[in-house]
């Protein structure tokens, strides 16, 4: 290796070694760790000739502030009513129906389970892999875990009526589309008026910012009660009592979150016995 070449490998590896900058203006082989070294002191005159140059203050840059969000008016494209006289009619039209890529994919439609005469009606996101299998829904763990929820307001499968909004599981269990929720959100709200309960209960996000047409997001909305008429319901329709709360999925990732949970669930148990 010439001498010139060894010159560059050695300021290389000084380089990475992170002595990248220089401490004096020449040279020298000065013990820069010994103590005994008297700093450099350049003259006072000699500091005050050299003029200053001025130099502007750089410009502060605005704080950022998050919006507040607050009941925004969703962004799903609107579609026409779903025109069904009864849950049987409901259920034959979506058997038809061919309007969302998801129903090509899915193995079952899932629409609803529990008792249609039931007072309580609780409406989810969508279908996951078992609920497609089985063709029903909450029957996986997430349904398991709703299923001990309920319970412990003294309610099961025979006092409530389940479904979602969405009719078909999303490949892998996705997120569903705007697209995919604009397009059965009609039936999902003709469900409602035909089932007429006295409380709603929406699990999770997707539910409650689709129905109640809002951006605001789940643990804004949970636990505060809120007067509900679907989309294209009849005239003269009566308000439903709908409280958004957090999905079963979500309170199997955060446990923490159960505590938020089953407060709502005793302020439907107090809403059920102020109905009765």
């Amino acid at each position: 290796m010439t001498q010139t070449a060894q010159l560059w490998a050695d300021l290389a590896w000084q380089v990475e070694a992170g002595a990248d900058e220089a401490l004096a203006e020449s040279p020298g082989l000065a013990d820069w760790t010994g103590a005994s070294m008297a700093p450099v002191v350049r003259p006072v005159e000699a500091r005050a000739t050299i003029p200053a140059t001025p130099r502007e203050a750089p410009a502060k840059k605005p704080a950022f502030v998050r919006p507040l969000v607050q009941n925004q008016a969703s962004t799903l494209p609107s579609a026409p009513p779903v025109q069904a006289s009864s849950i049987a009619e409901l259920r034959a039209f979506l058997d038809t129906f061919d309007g969302c890529g998801l129903k090509h994919t899915a193995m079952n439609t899932v629409f609803a389970d529990g008792n249609p005469e039931a007072s309580v009606m609780i409406v989810g996101e969508a279908p996951g892999e078992d609920e497609d299998r089985q063709g029903r829904p909450f029957v996986g763990v997430s349904g398991q875990l709703l299923d001990r929820m309920l319970a412990g307001i003294g309610l099961d499968r025979t006092s409530v009526y389940i479904s979602n909004i969405l009719f078909w599981r999303p490949p892998g269990n996705r997120s569903p589309t705007d697209a995919e929720i604009a397009a059965c959100l009609p039936f999902a709200e003709r469900h409602i008026a035909l089932v007429k309960p006295k409380v709603l209960i929406l699990l999770g996000g997707v539910a409650a910012k689709s129905l109640l047409r809002t951006q605001t997001g789940i643990m804004r909305l949970r636990g505060r009660w809120t007067d509900f008429v679907p989309h294209g319901a009849p005239s003269g329709f009566a308000p439903l009592r709908c409280l958004p709360t957090l999905h079963p999925a979500y309170l199997l990732r955060q446990p923490a979150a159960k505590r938020q949970a089953w407060a709502d669930m005793l302020l439907i148990k107090q809403e059920l016995l102020k109905a009765n």
